[in-house]
Parts: C-alpha cells; sequence; structure tokens
C-alpha cells in the first residue's frame, strides 16, 4: 500500500507545484471539508493527481497562499467528480479552472444506474474503491492514515475514469451535452443569500404567532454567532429541534430553560445564559417578523386541477413527452430538463409555438441542447392539450 502524506510545508508545496505543472495531461481534483462538524464550508484538504507527476495531499489552512498551484495547473483541465460540490471551496482558496470535466454528471447523462464515485470507478474500470470515509472531520490534525489513502484515491483513477466516459459520450452522442453541462457548472454561481435563513429552523411550523417567531429568530441568530465564532457546525452545538422545542415551551426563568428536557445539545447548558438572553431579546424586540412570507414557489402540482385547471392540462400533457425523449436518450428526466422549468412553463404559458417555449426555457436556464431535445415537443403538448375537452380530469402527480 503506498504511503501518503500531507503537504504543509512551503518548500514541499513549490516543489510539488512544480512536478504537476511538468506533468501530462488533465488534472484531477477533489476537496475534503469538515461538514457537519465545522460553521465554515472551507477546504481542509486537496487532492490532485497528475500523470507523469503523481498524487499530492495538500493542507490549506497550513500553507494558506495557493497561487503557486493555480499556476502550476491553470491552463489546463480539472477533473472533478461532482464539481458543483468542490468549486465554492476552491474559490476560496483563488484556485480556478479554465475548464472542467465532470464524471458524476458524465455518467448521469450516459444513464449510469449508480453514479457515486465507487460506483463509477467500478463501473468503468472495474476497481472497488471503500467510500468509509467520506462523512469524516477533515480538520482533524493528524489526518490517520487510512484516510490519507481514501482521499488519494478519491483522485488516482479520475483521470482513467474520465478517458472512459469520454468514449461513452462520444459513442452515444452526447459530447455537445456534456460539453455545455460543464461549462454551466463552471460558470454557475451560487444563489443569493436567503432573506430569512432562520426560517429554514427545522419544526418551525409548529411556531405560531410573530413574537414566537421573533424568539426563534432570536435563538436562530445567537447560535449562528457562536457558531461562527467556534466554527463549529451550529447543529453540533444545539440543534433545531431542542430551539423549537424552547420556544414552544416558553420558560419563563434561565432556571426553567434549564429544567427542559428537549433542550439539548454540547452547549445547552454552557452556554445558558447566551440562550436565555437571546429569549429575551426576541420577546422584547419591536422587530416582529410576518408570519407569513410571500413565495414565487409554485402550488404542488396536485392542487392544480383547481387552482389553474388549463395549467394543469398542460403539465399533464408535456410531463409524459418530456419523460419519453429522457427514456430515448437513456437518462435521468431530470437532466434532461429541470422538473421546475416545466412546471413554470406549463402555470405560465409563453405561447404554443417552439420559438415561445425555447425562449421562456433559456430565460429559465436551460442549455441549448435541452432545448433543442425538448421545445418542439412540449410546444406540441401544449397545443394538444389546448384542443383536448378532457386534459385537466386525470389527477396530477
Amino acid at each position: 500500500m503506498t504511503e501518503y502524506s500531507v503537504i504543509s510545508d512551503v518548500s514541499e508545496f513549490h516543489a510539488a507545484c512544480a512536478a504537476l505543472a511538468a506533468g501530462e495531461g488533465p488534472v484531477a481534483v477533489d476537496v475534503e471539508r469538515a461538514s457537519g462538524f465545522r460553521y465554515s464550508q472551507r477546504a481542509y484538504l486537496v487532492q490532485v493527481f497528475r500523470r507523469d507527476a503523481g498524487v499530492f495531499l495538500f493542507d490549506p489552512p497550513a500553507l494558506g497562499d495557493f497561487a503557486p498551484l493555480q499556476a502550476a495547473i491553470g491552463d489546463v483541465e480539472w477533473v472533478f467528480h461532482a464539481a458543483s460540490q468542490d468549486l465554492p471551496s476552491l474559490r476560496e482558496l483563488h484556485l480556478e479552472p479554465p475548464s472542467i470535466f465532470d464524471t458524476e454528471l458524465a455518467a448521469r447523462l450516459l444513464g449510469h444506474d449508480r453514479v457515486g464515485l465507487a460506483a463509477v470507478v467500478e463501473s468503468t474500470l472495474g476497481i472497488t474503491l471503500k467510500k468509509e470515509h467520506s462523512a469524516a472531520d477533515w480538520s482533524t490534525r493528524p489526518l490517520p492514515a487510512a484516510w490519507l489513502e481514501y482521499a488519494a484515491l478519491d483522485v488516482l483513477h479520475l483521470i482513467d475514469v474520465r478517458e472512459e466516459l469520454q468514449r461513452q459520450l462520444d459513442d452515444q452522442g452526447k459530447t455537445t451535452f456534456a460539453d455545455e453541462e460543464f461549462a454551466a457548472t463552471l460558470t454557475r454561481r451560487p444563489k443569493p443569500p436567503r432573506e430569512d435563513p432562520w426560517r429554514r429552523l427545522s419544526g418551525l411550523h409548529q411556531v405560531r404567532g410573530a413574537r414566537n417567531l421573533a424568539v426563534a429568530k432570536s435563538l436562530w441568530s445567537a447560535r449562528e454567532a457562536y457558531a461562527q465564532e467556534q466554527d463549529v457546525s451550529p447543529g453540533r452545538l444545539v440543534p433545531d429541534r431542542s430551539l423549537i422545542a424552547a420556544v414552544l415551551a416558553n420558560p419563563q426563568s434561565k432556571q426553567a430553560l434549564a429544567g427542559i428536557k428537549d433542550f439539548q445539545g454540547r452547549a445547552s447548558r454552557t452556554q445558558l445564559d447566551r440562550w436565555w438572553q437571546a429569549i429575551v431579546d426576541g420577546r422584547a424586540t419591536e422587530e416582529l417578523p410576518r408570519e407569513r412570507v410571500p413565495s414565487d414557489a409554485l402550488p404542488p402540482p396536485r392542487a392544480w386541477a383547481d387552482r389553474n385547471p388549463e395549467a394543469d392540462a398542460r403539465l399533464k400533457a408535456a410531463r409524459p413527452v418530456v419523460e419519453a425523449v429522457a427514456e430515448e436518450l437513456s437518462m435521468p428526466t431530470e437532466n434532461l430538463l429541470t422538473p421546475d422549468y416545466l412546471r413554470r412553463i406549463s402555470w405560465d404559458l409563453p405561447g404554443t409555438t417552439t420559438d415561445a417555449v425555447a425562449a421562456a426555457l433559456e430565460k429559465l436556464g436551460a442549455r441549448p441542447w435541452q432545448i433543442e431535445q425538448t421545445a418542439q415537443k412540449i410546444a406540441a403538448a401544449f397545443v394538444e392539450a389546448a384542443q383536448s375537452p378532457d386534459g385537466a380530469s386525470a389527477p396530477a402527480s
């Protein structure tokens, strides 16, 4: 078994970058974070492999400046498995690929039954990988040898996988599909922060009244600030269910708060003053949150028949048409066309011509290959739905 080590010394880092610069072909890149353990989504390990260079494991907290690595590999294709998960952490290090190949996305477009890294490596190369450390706390130092081997194997075979998947894409005539998807992944930027992120508290639907919502918001904000200060995942300090339990119990003193059985978590008692002050602040604030928040989310399709029967008929006509195209192309329907896009143009009809449907899909974010494969058939389905007297009779799912 090859023994791998983490590069945390600057001189070793520069030597590794020189070796990678002298290597051949694309580079395989992966990132390990400490999701569920740390507040941030920063990279705690960056793995890079290139032929004629080897595998290198870099320690971002220790190294800091990754400009030498960007200079070494910044002019070649980077190969990922599920690139959208890794790109934000890499960009925090100012690491930016000029182009990418995503083996997970390619496997989806090719209709592979399983698209996890281990499954794709096995189906393409016949090599079995163990994925036993995927949920580990990668901020741990020193990292155990078994974890390092796992991290190295995440990139060691990616170039070979990429070549086999490229061959399959060529054989199925899907190279253009993949190229457009990879480009969209690379240029896609994160969604803007939610206006009220505290409303994502699990169990918040149980809380009634603006004042109680203010207490929930105050508790969430106090936990968020402490989690960021400690760089610990908020749920590891006090779980969502415990914050909601505190709101619902309506304690009248700090001691009563401490006595709530369901108020748990490793910081529930050590930071009791913090949580009690948050409750006091929430009860005193004059800035009460709205009980209902406007949303641009569409109603669930099961409600369409009553609320918008024409849209219901359009969706029922178009959905099986899109599913049939996906089956013909041997790929999941959601990779052919984002389901929400079809729901939106069914609900708010852009027109029944191919050009109108295509323009609406493009505005929503569909790629050219997706529009080419679906727009004409969706438009025809919309026309059929308008002409059918029975179009809105069947239940939507």
